[in-house]
């Protein structure tokens, strides 16, 4: 037999009262806590949205969420191995009788791990290429409109206003954003990309250059201005961009992918638009130094056209020898064509003696007397005969004349054409012979260049110097050169004697030369 036991006053409790009793116990002891320790076992949101991951260090480990709205707010990403300090409340989780932080925030334990987070950031990015210096672009040298992506309260867009008011007044588009915080990075984002998506002679005109601005601060401060969103944004924009977020020694990723970073915001200013007083002092400069060029040039030509029309010779010379030649033909012509008359008529009474025997008078006078023969029936049917021959003739004759007369104004036509083909042709030969003469004239000053660039005197201006002997036979070397030999030097401006001597060997006489005396028939 057992022994009963005693019964107890302790209450009774479920398993749900007592996880529900523990929460609030934990909750109440531990309700808001900021906790350093090491991201582990991060594989990034939930499809929930949500993010589950634990909190480590040597000794312990403690699991950790956060939530999808807190998860949106946060400035950093968590990432796996990440030291960080969250801030958050301490719960339990009663489906697996387990605490866990509940984070609200989350901050690097540290600069040494912002700047170890933004390294490897900056390398990730840089092997995307979106820091690669060939896809900068060049500013605009004076852009119509400039955008401005700032806060509207700051003394950064009054800096902006009034260094652009005195160096080159621009109209200016403001994209109002908060340039710190939670939403700085979406918002900063959304307006580049908001004024790269306005077209170009749209109600609001498109920016022909960005500035994205912000005054100076502290790494914590600026780090909106590090978050890939805008590094994206900055790279993708189609407007070129200038970055001057912070003070000089201040760096933050868009300076690199911007197409140009500036120290200071009003260093931006400077950079975008030109001193207004020094681009009109550099036009004028130039209109004058235009004007004047100008005016030399036509000088010069004024001068060359002149040279040109007095060794051009005058129209008499050039038409003299045409016009003697169309007088000589002139008159051979009218011999050759009494000649050719003549020939033709004595042809024609050749002809003429030829049908005489059968002529139309003779026939005629035949057929009348073999009418007669016959009667005057076939006299009559002659008649009519001969005036139908008759009227026929005489409609040839009129074509004839028509004929004769056509080809008459056709050969008058074919003269006037040649004689205004000549015309013409007189008009196109003076301008072309100038062309040619001016042709021929460049390639002769380009000759004589060329021939000035490979004389030797040219070498002589350089400090160099001839030397030749007494014959005036140049010397190349110095073994050509005998002891006490007479010597020519050539310069640049003029001739000087010298006596020929080596340095250092043994003195060469000069060979005799035999001289042939033509006249004393001698050799020496």
């Amino acid at each position: 037999m057992f022994a009963e036991k005693a019964p107890s006053n302790a209450s009774e409790w479920s398993v749900s009262d007592l996880a529900g009793a523990l929460k609030r116990t934990l909750e109440d002891a531990f309700g808001h806590v900021r906790l350093r320790g090491e991201v582990s076992g991060y594989r990034g949101p939930h499809s929930s949205g949500h993010a589950y991951f634990s909190l480590k260090d040597q000794n312990a480990r403690i699991d950790a969420v956060i939530w999808k709205g807190a998860f949106a707010k946060l400035k950093i990403r968590p990432e796996e191995g990440m030291e960080v300090i969250a801030t958050g409340r301490i719960t339990t989780f009663p489906g697996s009788s387990k605490y866990q932080i509940v984070i609200d925030t989350l901050e690097p334990a540290g600069i040494g791990a912002l700047m170890a987070l933004l390294e490897e950031r900056r390398r990730k990015l840089n092997a995307e290429g979106l820091f690669a210096q060939e896809r900068k672009r060049r500013l605009p040298f004076l852009p119509q409109v400039i955008g401005v992506v700032t806060s509207p309260t700051g003394a950064v867009i009054r800096d902006i206003l009034h260094r652009l008011e005195d160096r080159f007044p621009r109209r200016v588009l403001v994209w109002p954003v908060r340039v710190q915080g939670e939403t700085c990075a979406a918002e900063v984002a959304a307006a580049i990309r908001g004024f790269n998506a306005l077209e170009s002679g749209g109600r609001i005109p498109r920016p022909d250059v960005l500035i994205v601005a912000r005054g100076g601060g502290s790494i914590e401060d600026l780090w909106g201005f590090n978050e890939e969103i805008v590094v994206r944004a900055v790279a993708e924009s189609g407007i070129p961009l200038v970055s001057a977020v912070g003070h000089e020694t201040d760096w933050t990723l868009i300076d690199h992918a911007a197409d140009m970073r500036a120290p200071t915001p009003t260093g931006a200013a400077e950079m975008v638009v030109p001193v207004r007083v020094e681009l009109m002092a550099a036009v004028n400069d130039l209109s004058r130094r235009h004007v004047e060029a100008a005016l030399r040039l036509v000088d010069r030509r004024r001068s060359d056209l002149r040279a040109t029309a007095r060794a051009l010779p005058t129209p008499e010379a050039l038409f003299s020898p045409k016009r003697q030649r169309l007088d000589l033909a002139a008159t051979k012509l009218y011999p050759a064509l009494a000649r050719n008359a003549r020939g033709h008529e004595e042809r024609l009474l050749k002809v003429v003696r030829q049908l005489a025997h059968v002529s139309p008078v003779a026939n005629v006078a035949r057929m009348r007397a073999r009418l007669d023969a016959v009667g005057p029936r076939p006299y009559n049917a002659a008649c009519r005969s001969i005036l139908l021959r008759e009227e026929s003739l005489k409609q040839v004759g009129r074509r004839l004349v028509v004929s004769r007369e056509a080809l008459l104004r056709a050969e008058r036509v074919r003269l006037a054409q040649g004689h205004e083909l000549t015309q013409r042709v007189a008009e196109r030969l003076g301008p072309a012979l100038q062309g040619q003469i001016a042709r021929k004239a460049d390639k002769l000053d380009a000759v004589s260049k060329l021939f000035e660039s490979l004389s030797y005197k040219s070498v002589l201006k350089r400090g160099f110097a001839l030397v030749r002997d007494a014959d005036g036979q140049p010397l190349n070397s110095a073994d050509a050169v005998l002891d006490g030999q007479a010597l020519v030097l050539e310069f640049a401006d003029g001739k000087a004697d010298a006596t020929g001597g080596r340095i250092g060997t043994r003195p060469r006489v000069a060979k005799p030369k035999l001289v042939v005396a033509e006249e004393q028939g001698a050799l020496f």
